[in-house]
């Protein structure tokens, strides 16, 4: 699959590396006890060391290390047992120290890899070149004053993973897949909640572009995209962007863009800092990490499934297709409610109500997995109904839009509306032999080799039937009976 993309000079090649900003799941910040929780009153989560008085000191948060070990075994990624945080400097009125601990040369997790599912069916190795642990800073607002900037510091010290990508991506598609797939691993490990909403999951996008084969190009960072259809959006305009600049003779300008997501365009932030600029050096209030081996492979031992051995044991096990199982296994829920489902039943055909009916209808109706009004035990009783002929697949959509209005199980539904698929060969030999009486001249088309016409019979016998009749052997009597005539 080529990802190429026309230019008045022929074909560019687009390069893209991502950092992403995960926050962690942790009730304390990282440095602090105050809480981490979204949503509180401004400045209403902040303590002395958040504020940056003097003498205040920090102190790490064990629970957030374990977090980011988690998240390095769930990317395939060297856990460093040993590591160090430093002070990364620049002054911004949100950062009351300034200075950002951060963690540089000596990370808690080194080089990895995850695996994306790509359109054509392959699969993609994205390098991971390391994960992080940084403290955020605050939140300016200058929407709040005409004048004046606020500052809120309830962000200030939550505990962030910062993931970094090798420049492995070749298309807006590629970055918003590789998004998801981490955004998957982190919440089935538990490891960040992957809001984007709410700020628990951004990503800065680095993007270039360059003559296939060629040197790498000049890189812009594209900062804090807060949703997977704008960082799409963002890189397509930023790559068109860069090559037109080229290919009129001017040059890349390293440089920090936002994305303006109303205008659909990104724009100039400021010049983009290189890490010699940020000053860079060990953090003095903190000593160096040291993790203790077997500890660390307690935590790799307690991860749960993880996505990608998910998906393969739902292919051998149900014997689904790679798509189908990539959708059921992107988020947890819908995994474990899939499999509630399937349960002792036709994995396929479970496959296909959860996928098509059940999450189309959900979709439609604007709810989640967990608001349901059918659940995986009672769609898996419908299952049950369908395979062993009690009602036909035709049928059991009537069925499954009274469970979901009605909250009922199909069995009761079924029960309660006469449903019950006729599969006595007397009673449907009967509807074939009025039908056949009924339409001479479709029996005409069906003896001069017109085989549509025998699908107008079937339809019509099941209509007699209030679509109970069992279509299978409407087809087989018909067929029967069409050739002794």
């Amino acid at each position: 699959m080529s990802n190429l993309i026309s230019g008045n000079t022929g074909k560019w090649e687009i390069v893209i590396g991502l950092e992403v900003h995960a926050q962690v799941s942790s009730k304390a910040k990282l440095f602090s006890g105050a809480s981490a929780t979204f949503g509180g009153d401004p400045n209403s989560q902040v303590s002395f060391v958040d504020a940056g008085f003097p003498g205040m000191l920090p102190v790490i948060n064990q629970y957030c290390v374990e977090q980011a070990v988690k998240t390095g075994f769930g990317l395939n990624a060297q856990i460093n047992l040993a590591s160090v945080f430093d002070r990364k400097n620049y002054f911004y009125a949100d950062l009351p120290n300034g200075y950002q601990i951060s963690q540089y040369k000596q990370p808690i997790v080194g080089e990895g890899f995850l695996l994306i599912d790509l359109p054509d069916g392959t699969t993609k190795r994205v390098g991971i070149e390391r994960l992080h642990l940084e403290q955020d800073a605050g939140k300016s607002m200058h929407d709040q004053h005409p004048s004046k900037s606020y500052i809120d510091l309830n962000r200030a010290g939550v505990a962030l993973m910062e993931i970094v990508s090798r420049p492995d991506l070749r298309s807006a598609e590629e970055a918003t897949l590789y998004v998801k797939k981490l955004r998957s691993i982190l919440r089935y490990i538990g490891s960040c909640d992957g809001n984007m909403e709410e700020g628990s999951l951004r990503c800065d996008a680095n993007v270039s572009v360059r003559k296939p084969g060629r040197e790498l190009g000049t890189r812009c960072e594209i900062k804090n995209v807060n949703s997977v259809r704008f960082l799409y959006a963002a890189i397509e305009y930023e790559a068109r962007r860069q090559i037109e600049i080229i290919e009129d003779g001017g040059k890349i300008h390293q440089e920090t863009r936002l994305f303006d997501s109303v205008k659909g365009e990104t724009r100039s932030m400021r010049s983009k800092e290189d890490a010699h600029d940020y000053r860079y050096f060990p953090d003095p209030d903190l000593l160096p990490l040291e993790l203790d081996a077997a500890w660390v492979k307690s935590l790799g031992e307690s991860l749960p499934e993880l996505p990608d051995a998910k998906k393969a044991r739902f292919i051998s096990e149900y014997g689904l297709t790679p798509y189908d199982a990539d959708v059921l296994v992107m988020e947890q829920e819908r995994a474990a409610f899939y499999e509630t489902v399937a349960k002792g039943r036709d994995g396929k055909l479970a496959a296909n109500w959860v996928i098509t009916e059940l999450l189309g209808r959900l979709n439609k109706d604007g709810k989640d997995l967990a608001d349901s009004p059918v659940s995986a035990e009672n769609l898996g009783g419908l299952i049950a109904r369908i395979s062993d002929k009690t009602i036909s697949n035709t049928l059991a959509k009537t069925v499954f839009g009274h469970m979901w209005d009605e909250g009922k199980t199909a069995d009761a539904v079924i029960e309660e509306k006469g449903m019950k698929q006729v599969t006595d060969t007397g009673a449907i030999e009967k509807l074939v032999e009025e039908a056949i009486a009924a339409n001479p001249a479709v029996i005409a088309e069906f003896k001069a080799g017109k085989e549509r016409a025998l699908g107008f019979i079937v339809g019509q016998v099941m209509k007699k039937s209030a679509g109970k009749a069992n279509p299978g052997m409407v087809n087989e009597i018909l067929v029967k009976k069409l050739k002794s005539a």
